[in-house]
């Protein structure tokens, strides 16, 4: 915790949401980072598995990941050989972006790191009670998001 972060403060929903994401997110850059990777390779990477072969703006929708930045990546992810970039048949203006083996290799070894990432945070939690997080945090996020 903060120091001098007023106790009323503290006992706030939003101000544990919040720092508690905010030290996640340190812990799957650090996690991701042991790997050469960022969070918006293992999106991309994953979102491929998922859903198979997508054009880069659907990628980009489905991830919420801005086009330009998709189009970064997906260069990243290229020249590391895990996707490939192919013309759509239907639509010669855009691209089909492909898994490759590399790539599926690669989205197995993310995982696994966070994995470790997932118990490293909740340590503190049982199992019942790291269900119970998901589920109630599942509940919010959908509400809010509209879903």
């Amino acid at each position: 915790m903060e120091p001098g972060t007023p106790a009323r403060l503290r006992a706030t929903p939003s101000w544990l949401l919040t720092q508690t994401a905010a030290y996640a997110s340190r812990l799957v850059a650090d996690g991701l980072g042991a790997l050469d990777a960022r969070g918006y390779h293992y999106r991309l990477l994953a979102a491929l598995d998922e859903h198979g072969p997508a054009s880069q703006a659907d990628l980009g929708r489905c991830c919420g990941i801005d086009r330009s930045d998709v189009v970064a990546v997906l260069n990243e992810l290229a020249a590391k050989d895990l996707v490939r970039r192919s013309p759509d048949p239907t639509d010669r203006r855009r691209n089909v972006v492909t898994l490759t083996d590399a790539g599926r290799r690669e989205l197995r070894r993310m995982a696994d790191a966070l994995d470790r990432v997932q118990e490293t945070l909740l340590a503190p939690l049982s199992t019942t009670e790291r269900d119970e997080l998901t589920r109630l945090l599942t509940t919010l996020l959908d509400h809010h998001a509209g879903r």
